[in-house]
């Protein structure tokens, strides 16, 4: 298997009832954020979402 790149972020959306989860995970770090909202919103709101939060958490953790 070969190494993450930096800056490399694994998506993975789940449906949940009339909501959605988006989990968002920073390949190199392992750090792992997720976010719902409405199954209507569509999938790239939810990825930016996801991505935001996950760059704001790195930041906190001093690894971005």
């Amino acid at each position: 298997m070969s190494q993450p790149k930096p800056g490399e972020i694994y998506i993975e959306f789940t449906a949940i009832g009339q909501q959605v989860k988006a989990v968002a995970v920073d390949a190199t770090t392992g750090v792992e954020v997720s976010v719902f909202g409405p199954a209507s919103v569509s999938k790239q709101d939810l990825q930016n979402l996801a991505i935001r939060k996950l760059k704001r958490r790195l930041e906190q953790l001093g690894k971005g």
